[in-house]
């Protein structure tokens, strides 16, 4: 059975109206599987997007956003779980560098993830109950693959542009390198072609801590009724650590006291910085699954995309027609820069066509989605004129 549920319009709540959601599910029956990397097959299986704008009469003005790791379909409208505003609002919507007014938007879930696309907490078929650690390992190209699948669905032969920041960029990547004939233009923030030894180390701290917790049951936590809601709370906490700088961390906390006058000589958050943690810990497990987390982070860790291509870069995009943005951030010690410089060195050993951009800014990993307007400033002019390229006009 193959079908797309409409799940009605959204709005967000901090821009009048003016941003309309489409929400939908598209279902893929067990004639249509999802060939895994890992050698298996995943059926049925869903996945749950959103769509922005308009599609015009030949299909020529699509974007497909990629999401980063714990982000979800909700880009640019109210999230249904939080219902806090999108969370690239800077980005996304009328008048923004992607323009909803002319371009037709799609951001889907990922695979693996816990937002309507299938993952680890939803019914395996072939038991009745949640799949847990059943669920199979998946990869970026998975996910990628799973993507095209859903433009194949709509009937999008290809896409004006693919955009994404962290682990939405590996998707940016795995898109170009995969689906050259399919892309015009690529824009891949903060990222990286493969995953480096420390950021898999962070990785696996996370993971840890999730599986320390004694309610994670073997990951059978929703099976058992239970919820390893302190260690994936850990695990937030000492992700978003390395998502900031260290001059943003000091300029906003510093060694401030937290509702005190002075140090309790205790364990409680006597600092400014510890209750911020304790805070994005605490609200992160409201929505999002720990095994989730556990399948996402290890598809980051796996992603090499010269390994597919006889250990060479550049043999991943030769022959590419796309035209590439590739930024960075000075701060961004997650993906540094030099991350960002190995991707442009394999697209240039190639004569691909390729912008590079090093956005000077304090804010560390996560200013990709923060009001940073070089970056805004950057993108639209690479946009509009990708986009005049394409006979999108203005």
């Amino acid at each position: 059975m193959n079908t797309i549920d409409r799940a009605g319009d959204e709005k967000r709540p901090d821009d009048g109206g003016r941003v309309g959601a489409q929400s939908a599910t598209a279902t893929f029956g067990a004639d249509e599987p999802l060939a895994l990397d890992s050698g298996v097959s995943l059926s049925p299986f869903t996945i749950a997007y959103t769509t922005y704008g308009t599609l015009n009469a030949d299909k020529s003005n699509v974007v497909l956003i990629c999401h980063a790791l714990t982000l979800d379909q909700y880009a640019a409208s109210a999230h249904p779980t939080t219902g806090k505003a999108g969370w690239w609002p800077h980005m996304v919507g009328p008048g923004q560098p992607i323009d909803t007014d002319r371009f037709f938007v799609i951001c889907p879930n990922v695979i693996g993830g816990c937002m309507g696309t299938t993952g680890p907490k939803d019914i395996d078929p072939a038991t009745g109950k949640p799949y847990g650690l059943d669920f199979p390992v998946i990869t970026i190209g998975d996910m990628v693959r799973a993507q095209a699948m859903l433009l194949d669905r709509l009937g999008i032969g290809d896409l004006f542009c693919v955009v994404g920041g962290s682990m939405g960029g590996m998707q940016v990547l795995q898109w170009a390198a995969a689906y050259p004939g399919r892309v015009f233009a690529a824009i891949p923030i903060a990222t990286a072609a493969r995953h480096s030894a420390q950021n898999i180390a962070f990785h696996e701290v996370g993971r840890q801590a999730i599986m320390a917790d004694p309610e994670w049951q073997q990951g059978a936590y929703l099976i058992e009724g239970t919820n390893p809601a302190k260690g994936l709370a850990v695990a937030r906490m000492a992700a978003h650590i390395t998502y900031l700088s260290e001059t943003a961390l000091h300029r906003k906390f510093g060694r401030n006291l937290q509702d005190r006058e002075t140090v309790t000589y205790g364990f409680d958050a006597d600092f400014q910085i510890e209750s911020y943690l304790r805070h994005q810990g605490s609200t992160f497990v409201d929505r999002f699954d720990a095994n989730s987390y556990l399948y996402l982070t290890r598809a980051m860790d796996y992603f090499d995309l010269a390994d597919d291509y006889g250990g060479v870069l550049a043999n991943a995009f030769r022959g590419t027609k796309a035209r590439f943005c590739v930024v960075s951030f000075t701060s961004d010690w997650l993906f540094p820069t030099s991350d960002s410089r190995q991707t442009v060195h394999a697209l240039n050993a190639v004569a691909a066509n390729v912008s590079f951009v090093e956005i000077r800014t304090d804010k560390g990993h996560d200013a990709f989605l923060l009001d940073e307007p070089e970056m805004f400033a950057t993108l639209r002019g690479f946009i509009d004129s990708a986009a005049r390229t394409r006979g999108l006009g203005a």
